[in-house]
């Protein structure tokens, strides 16, 4: 059994850019996806529609990054079988990956769905936007449940270092998000932008599926599913997903502090979160790449080759995301105007992205490390450093600021969070003596 890239004989920086380049494109994608709502929205319903689409915001991408947690989680178990030759377990494992997804998926938004009214009052979402929040939010959790199965289709396709099937499906997508979104939002004001994303992820996962039966990496086969593969699932996925909900989660508590300083703050920052995609994108890409590559290098016993991509992707990734940085902070004022808001968002925009900064590039080079430790089989510390990135560092600094700073006190919260996550991440790298480890999944006893 082949990996689609020969991340174990070929070039390492060769390898490593034609795993992350379609998982750039899929990311950009993505960005592209989740961005058409908040433009279209914009400019269609003003600053109270951006407004009630920010205060839904951070639900949505606890709800995303859920998925994506279980994600990397399932990358990882799957690009060791892969990496250690273990055709035989693949048809059962994705089984078992794809059953206990769809449990979860129900049970998740089920629980949200009850919980919307008390969420967003916690989140100290304004009285004049709360209908629409919520109207919002309840129309696209019931596709939340599709979009969390698919996740882990394109997770499993990683492992394999297939990245082309999440970039196909992202295409798709957007593209439909961008032709039906302004249609149904003039009919049904935000929740026709929220049925559209409704639809366009059951797409998603239909496509998964047709996917998946056109192309032969591996076999589903429901009778071979077996516990010991629930328990791995579980070992490598709580941790991953307890990472990849810090940044939201610390976004939810952060829109509850913003909530403070009225509608302009909050549909500046809701902004400057959707540009701020266009660099977390890549990282998340990059991240990815580095996880599910890392964790092939340990399958197949290579740990050298495992520390060469870790460098790799710390060098690249840095240079890149530097670059996008550069651009995104030199024309944000226009940006922002493209998202239908007037000067006094776009100063809170521009003002935002002045103080954080360099902290973009501290984001990529940390993701790169999260990433690695991941892929050795400790997501456990991985997930350590991004409870004190989100959590530990940033929540205490911008309560403490933002009432010595106000609005920018906040918002450099932020860029402390950056440059005190890259330090622990650099100490936690040289801790575990900055060479991988070999794990065993009880699959393999």
């Amino acid at each position: 059994m082949k990996s689609k890239i020969d991340f174990i004989n070929g070039k390492t920086n060769s390898c490593l850019v034609k795993m992350f380049i379609p998982l750039l494109m899929a990311m950009t994608l993505m960005m592209i996806y989740n961005m058409v709502d908040s433009f279209w929205v914009g400019n269609m319903l003003g600053e109270q529609g951006m407004s009630a689409l920010t205060a839904g915001t951070a639900i949505v991408l606890i709800m995303n990054s859920l998925a994506m947690g279980v994600g990397n989680g399932v990358s990882v178990m799957v690009a060791h079988l892969v990496g250690s030759g273990e055709k035989e377990k693949i048809s059962g494992a994705v089984a078992t990956i794809l059953f206990i997804s769809l449990a979860i998926g129900v049970v998740i938004c089920g629980l949200v769905e009850l919980s919307l009214p008390q969420l967003l009052s916690i989140m100290g979402t304004p009285t004049e936007i709360f209908a629409d929040a919520i109207s919002y939010l309840q129309i696209y959790l019931i596709g939340n449940i599709a979009l969390f199965i698919y996740m882990q289709f394109t997770s499993i396709y990683r492992a394999f270092g297939d990245s082309i099937f999440q970039m196909k499906g992202m295409i798709y997508t957007a593209v439909f998000n961008a032709i039906f979104d302004p249609i149904f939002i003039n009919l049904y004001d935000l929740k026709g932008a929220a049925a559209v994303t409704l639809v366009s992820e059951v797409l998603c996962l239909l496509y998964a599926f047709f996917y998946t039966k056109k192309h032969h990496f591996f076999n589903i086969d429901f009778n071979q599913m077996k516990c010991e593969y629930v328990k791995d699932m579980f070992r490598l996925s709580i941790p991953t997903t307890v990472q990849a909900i810090m940044p939201p989660i610390s976004s939810a508590v952060m829109i509850s502090f913003i909530t403070s300083f009225g509608l302009t703050a909050i549909a500046g920052f809701g902004v400057a979160r959707n540009l701020e995609l266009i660099m977390f994108m890549p990282t998340t890409g990059m991240c990815m790449a580095v996880t599910s590559i890392v964790g092939q290098c340990e399958g197949a016993g290579r740990f050298d080759r495992a520390k060469d991509y870790l460098k790799s992707g710390l060098l690249i990734g840095g240079i890149f995301i530097a670059i996008v940085s550069i651009l995104v902070i030199a024309f944000s004022n226009p940006l922002t105007a493209a998202f239908g808001q007037g000067k006094e968002v776009a100063l809170v925009v521009k003002v935002f992205f002045k103080i954080i900064s360099i902290g973009y590039v501290l984001y990529m080079l940390t993701s790169c490390i999260q990433g690695y430790l991941t892929g050795i089989g400790k997501p456990e510390l991985a997930m350590i450093l991004l409870i004190l990135y989100y959590i530990v560092f940033r929540i205490p600094v911008a309560f403490i600021f933002k009432s010595m700073f106000g609005l920018e006190g906040i918002w450099i919260a932020f860029l402390v969070s950056h440059i005190l996550a890259f330090g622990v991440a650099l100490i936690t790298l040289l801790s575990v003596g900055y060479q991988s480890h070999s794990f065993k999944l009880g699959l393999n006893v």
